[in-house]
């Protein structure tokens, strides 16, 4: 799990390729749950709460360059 520092750290580009690794990631957790138990029922959490702070941090970016 990544924290916002290193979040920050990213670029745009690197931090929208780093979202699409995780969306295809809890796609195929969600499949997996169906299927079974995970070994790790907290994950598809985790990632969903990566996702959304990689989205704050474009967000504030665009924000800040908004007002420049």
């Amino acid at each position: 799990m990544m924290t916002a520092e290193e979040i920050r750290e990213m670029s745009d580009q690197q931090i929208e390729e780093r979202m699409l690794e995780l969306r295809e990631e809890l796609f195929r957790l969600r499949f997996r749950s169906a299927m079974m138990e995970l070994e790790n029922p907290q994950l598809p959490k985790t990632i969903r709460r990566e996702i959304a702070r990689m989205k704050t941090i474009l967000r504030e970016r665009e924000l800040a360059g908004g007002t420049a």
